[in-house]
This record gives C-alpha cells, sequence and structure tokens, in this order.
C-alpha cells in the first residue's frame, strides 16, 4: 500500500491515517488538487475544482483536530461528486449547456450527510449530458478518457466519476445510475462501483434524468470503501418521498463477514448472451469459479424477461426524461437566449442548450406518451417491467445473489459507436435490468483482457441487500488479487 495522503491509498486507510494525525488534511487536500490538475489535462474528468474553498475547508479539520474536537468518520478525505449532484455555492452543469450559470441555493442530500461526516468536496466531475449515455462521449465539455487506454472511453453517464477514482485522484466519489451509469464505468475502468436499492439513498439534490431508475451511489477502489462510503449516505431523508425508513446496518462489519454457504444464482440468458466478448465471458466464469472455491454454492437460475429488458428501459427512461427536462426553458434557471416571444424563447433556449443525445431522447419520450401511443408502448413497458420485476422475486427465492456481467465488452475506442444509438444503448443490456426492478448491484474489477483492459462482474442481490452483496463482493476481490493493479498515466 502506498503511504497515507499518497494516489492509491483506500478510503478507509486515508480516513484513519487523517483521523490519528499522521497526515494534514491541508496536505492530503493540496496533493489531490495537484494530480486533478494533471490527470485532467489528459483525460478530462472534471468540469470544476473547489481550490481555495477545498483548501479552506481542509485547513478547518486540521483546526478542530488540533483543538481536540470529535471528527466524522471522514473528516479530511477529498470526494468527488458526479457534476449532477447539488452543490451549494459552487456551480453544477449535469454537462449541458443549459445550465450555464446554474448555483445551487443547497446541498443535495448526499452532500449534507458527506459534510456531516467532515470529508472535503474537491470537485465535481464529468458525465454524459444529463447522465443520458454510455461512454461520457454526450458532455457539452468533451468525453472523458480512459485512465487504462486514453483511446476509449471511461464509460457512462458517471466516467468521470471513475476516472477520477482510478488514475488516483482520490479514493471515493458518488455517481448516479439510472440504467448502469455506475456500473459500466466502473467495468471499464475496473473500479468498484455500487447502484443501491432504489430508495436506499436519497435522491433529493440530484437532477432528475428518469426518477423511477435513478439512484445515487459510490464509487471507490476496493469493496470496504464502497461500504463505509455507503453507510455514510445511506438512509431516510424526509425531503424525498421515495426515501425509504429500512434500517441503515454497519455495511462494513458485513464486508467482513465470511460468504461461504451464500447461494449465488447464475442467469443462464446472460452468460449463453449473443455478441458477449469472449474474453469478457473467461473472466466471469473465472469468477463463479472463485466464488464456488470460497465455499459459496453456485446453481443457474433464469431470468426469462431479461431480453426485453433494453427495450422497456429506453420507453420508461425516455418519457420520463421528457417530462422531467421540461422545466429547462430559460425563464427560471440557467440559460435563457433572447427571443421575441416566450414560445421563441422557449424553442431557441432548448435547441441551443441540449445536446442531440438530449434532444433524441426528449423526441422519443414525448412520442411514447403522446395520445394515441401511451398504451401501445409506456403503458406496454410498464406491464413488462412488472414480469422484469417477478423474474428477481422469483429466482431469489432459491439463491441469495446473482453473479453476471457488467458489460458484454471491455472499454470500447472513443467515436466507435458515437454513429449508432443502438449499438451505444446495447452496452447497458446488463444493467438496466436491476434499474427496472429497483434492486442493488454492484460491479467488482475480475480481469483484465489481453489487451490490459479491466473486466467487471456484477453482484446482484434482492431489495437491501447491500450488506450481503458487500460480503460476497470483498471475498472475491481478494481471491482475484487486483486491488493493487493500477494504470500507468503519462
Amino acid at each position: 500500500m502506498s503511504l497515507p495522503g499518497a494516489e492509491w491509498s483506500p478510503l478507509l486507510a486515508s480516513a484513519k491515517a487523517l483521523r490519528e494525525g499522521q497526515v494534514r488534511a491541508r496536505a492530503v487536500a493540496e496533493s489531490s488538487l495537484a494530480r486533478a490538475r494533471r490527470v485532467d489535462a489528459s483525460l478530462a474528468a472534471f468540469i470544476s475544482l473547489r481550490e481555495d474553498a477545498l483548501l479552506a475547508e481542509a485547513d478547518d479539520i486540521d483546526r478542530r483536530r488540533a483543538a481536540g474536537e470529535t471528527l466524522g468518520p471522514l473528516a479530511g478525505v477529498p470526494v468527488v461528486l458526479k457534476d449532477n449532484i447539488l452543490t451549494r455555492g459552487h456551480p453544477t452543469t449535469a454537462a449541458s449547456r443549459i445550465l450555464d450559470g446554474f448555483v445551487p441555493p443547497y446541498d443535495a442530500t448526499v452532500v449534507a450527510r458527506l459534510r456531516g461526516a467532515d470529508a472535503l468536496i474537491l470537485g465535481k466531475t464529468n458525465l454524459d449530458e444529463f447522465a443520458m449515455g454510455s461512454s461520457t462521449e454526450n458532455s457539452a465539455f468533451g468525453p472523458s478518457k480512459n485512465p487504462w487506454d486514453p483511446q476509449r472511453v471511461p464509460g457512462g453517464s458517471s466516467g468521470g466519476s471513475c476516472v477520477a477514482v482510478a488514475s488516483g485522484v482520490t479514493a471515493a466519489a458518488l455517481g448516479s445510475d439510472t440504467g448502469g451509469s455506475i456500473r459500466l464505468p466502473a467495468s471499464y475502468c475496473g473500479t468498484v462501483g455500487l447502484k443501491p436499492t432504489y430508495g436506499r439513498v436519497s435522491r433529493y439534490g440530484l437532477v432528475a434524468f428518469g426518477s423511477s431508475l435513478d439512484q445515487i451511489g459510490p464509487i471507490t477502489r476496493t469493496v470496504e470503501d464502497a461500504a463505509l462510503l455507503l453507510g455514510v449516505i445511506a438512509g431516510y431523508d424526509a425531503h424525498d418521498s421515495t426515501s425509504s425508513a429500512e434500517p441503515v446496518p454497519d455495511y462494513l462489519a458485513a464486508a467482513r463477514t465470511d460468504p461461504a454457504g451464500l447461494r449465488i444464482g447464475v442467469p443462464r440468458e446472460w452468460i449463453a448472451a449473443e455478441g458477449m466478448d469472449p474474453e469478457v465471458l473467461a473472466a466471469v466464469r473465472a469468477a463463479i469459479d472463485a466464488a464456488a472455491k470460497l465455499g459459496m454454492e453456485i446453481r443457474e437460475v433464469s431470468l426469462p424477461h431479461a431480453r426485453y429488458a433494453i427495450p422497456t428501459y429506453y420507453i420508461v427512461a425516455t418519457a420520463e426524461a421528457s417530462a422531467n427536462l421540461a422545466r429547462y426553458d430559460g425563464v427560471r434557471f440557467g440559460l435563457r437566449v433572447p427571443a421575441d416571444d416566450l414560445q421563441s424563447q422557449y424553442r431557441a433556449t432548448r435547441s441551443r442548450g441540449f445536446g442531440a443525445e438530449v434532444k433524441r431522447r426528449i423526441m422519443l419520450g414525448t412520442y411514447v406518451l403522446s395520445s394515441g401511443y401511451y398504451d401501445a408502448y409506456y403503458a406496454q413497458a410498464s406491464r413488462v417491467r412488472t414480469l422484469v420485476r417477478r423474474d428477481f422475486t422469483d429466482a431469489f427465492r432459491d439463491v441469495d445473489l446473482l453473479l453476471a456481467p457488467t458489460a458484454p465488452s471491455p472499454a470500447f475506442r472513443i467515436g466507435e459507436k458515437a454513429d449508432d444509438p443502438l449499438a451505444m444503448y446495447l452496452s447497458d443490456v446488463f444493467t438496466t435490468t436491476m434499474n427496472l426492478a429497483g434492486i442493488p448491484a454492484l460491479s467488482l474489477p475480475c480481469g483484465f483482457s489481453r489487451g490490459g483492459l479491466p473486466i467487471g462482474c456484477q453482484i446482484i442481490g434482492p431489495d437491501f441487500a447491500e450488506g450481503t452483496i458487500f460480503r460476497a463482493a470483498r471475498a472475491l476481490e481478494e481471491s482475484f488479487g487486483l486491488a493493487d493493479r493500477h494504470p500507468t498515466l503519462a
């Protein structure tokens, strides 16, 4: 392990070193800022950095520690946020020109909880505009690049957050996952990424894409770090009507529990999926073998409606996006393009402010909600969504968790799928299903391609089974022995 405060220290180690006074918060903040600038110059991970505010907050942590005050569990640890999570007094863009000049007057609940744990907010990371994409190529600020190969995408939409963690800028980041937007870039960048159960983490202060699908989650280097971070941000929030009152367990203790005896289901539809890269299949099969060697019982299960996940998701998600993005009209906040009348102002602002992918999804969503088409598309997709949820309910009667691929291939080249939306959407073939069902899933590095690109596998559980997921994932992580493997940066 590198020295506390250095770029590859896990979150737990950094927090411990800061708590015990082995390193000053100011020194860690300065080091992280310097590395963020260097990494951003080549990988475009960030949209903004909180330079002066970060250092002032780090000095305050050092002052409070010197005074003997009790500090939070993340005191002095730099954390980065996907730039669709609101930060009081600091711009939030959602990587869109339509939010030019928008400075939120309040913090998202997850940000308030990070501040309550005395974490330091280092900056805001790049993403696909309004979280709509699988590659971070749709950002109004240009694409982020994969630290393992800058010619390749980092995945999306939380690409910048995963790049920041994978490249050693920070040990912890928050992303959002609507159809795989944490797990897909985690797989491509070789990090751990968790989509929690819907309602486990408050969505208050998250820029909405698909309100019945969106969920904020942790991105870290290790499973234990993800368990620690989830414990900080999870829990009921009165500001979010979909927030669950389910008690928050000790996730770190759960992660350290022996997984022997867990029943692991392998979905036959995904292991035999057409078009999967052979190297991904080999890595996932090796992960299944590793689980068996750790004393977990392997069983085959079926998810018969999984093949309908992509069309169902892209109806539900675009319909909700169409409704959520109607608020961006050039009147209340963000970009305003002056015009002779109100309708012309709406048209000019939205035409200039939204990118091509966002416009595509608004049009798709408006179409499936329109008179004469609602029953044929949105209502039917809602019924199929119920069947998808039922598949998981049936599977979890016989098993505790599922193990599956995260992505059908390692990271693809920048621009490779830019002109083929369907091919891009199919990147999410193994991830959207869990958002439709609302259940938790974690992506964990399980191997590398011959070309040196990370490959991830997913561990999926029933509602509020994050502790069980961490239990299996930590043991697998240790057996894989990949936690100390990092990209070589120019």
